[in-house]
């Protein structure tokens, strides 16, 4: 799909995509003015080779052209003033994805995937995709990376679905499923990340002896009940991430007795609690 391209994306950036008919370029030009960079020279070349060779070029905002259905697409990225750069390296901010206000935040994102280790070529599961923040991070860090996104919400996989194409990496599997059950005929990860059902029985467990040697398992615990879960008997080592924005300190989510480990955290070093 085209919208692969937006992965790639950035100023001053030379591609030549390999495209499927004669109507892609067409496409591309549209998808580079709806990232900003309408002031990109297209050049396609026809036949390369053959009698019928032939080169066409022009600027993406101004295309209108017809061409052979065997060509290949060179591009040369111009992007207009203003324009956001989304960098692969993972912490994009939180505004650049769809979400229902249940994501792992911009901060504590970039450290996770850093803990993850995304390199070429490796396979992620993502248990608790939501909307699908941490696989999407994973797709564009590394070329031929692979990502499966376990989530039951179907409100979620949509939305995870159009983040992902949307940042360019339109290949990430969403599956409606939950853990441990969904996780039994799925391919071997190279890396794990729980964002969501590390208390349910035998997640933890089924996760361990499904990663490959080597590989990564990062848990986000949002609450104290979490942290216990992760710190019962397993090898497992936790690192305090706070976010460096602080939106408030309360209860939540859900029960109201489950405190998030941030309010903990905060509560605990503060020598005087006062209430208005």
């Amino acid at each position: 799909p085209v919208d692969r391209l937006r992965c790639h994306l950035y100023p001053g950036a030379r591609l030549l995509a390999l495209t499927s008919n004669g109507h892609a370029p067409r496409d591309v030009a549209k998808l580079l003015q709806d990232e900003g960079y309408g002031a990109s020279r297209m050049t396609v070349l026809e036949h390369l080779g053959g009698e019928k060779e032939r080169i066409v070029s022009g600027i993406a905002k101004e295309w209108s052209k017809d061409v052979a259905d065997f060509h290949t697409l060179g591009i040369e990225a111009v992007a207009s003033p203003g324009s956001a750069v989304n960098s692969r390296v993972p912490g994009l901010p939180d505004e650049a994805f769809r979400h229902d206000g249940k994501m792992t935040k911009q901060e504590v994102r970039a450290v996770t995937l850093a803990a993850l280790k995304p390199y070429p070529g490796a396979l992620l599961w993502d248990i608790g995709s939501g909307c699908g923040s941490v696989a999407i991070e994973w797709l564009r860090a590394a070329d031929r990376t692979k990502a499966i996104g376990l989530e039951p919400h179907k409100e979620r996989r949509l939305m995870a679905a159009e983040n992902a194409s949307s940042l360019g990496v339109p290949h990430l599997d969403l599956i409606d499923t939950t853990a441990p059950d969904g996780l039994h005929d799925l391919p071997e990860p190279d890396a794990i990340f729980i964002g969501g059902g590390l208390t349910a029985n035998g997640v933890l467990e089924t996760c361990l002896s499904a990663l490959k040697s080597g590989g990564s398992l990062v848990a986000n615990a949002v609450t104290l009940e979490s942290e216990a879960a992760g710190n019962a008997g397993h090898p497992v080592e936790f690192c305090e991430v706070m976010s460096g924005t602080l939106y408030g300190i309360g209860l939540g989510p859900g029960d109201p007795e489950l405190m998030t480990l941030k309010a903990h955290r905060l509560i605990s070093s503060a020598k005087v609690i006062a209430y208005p």
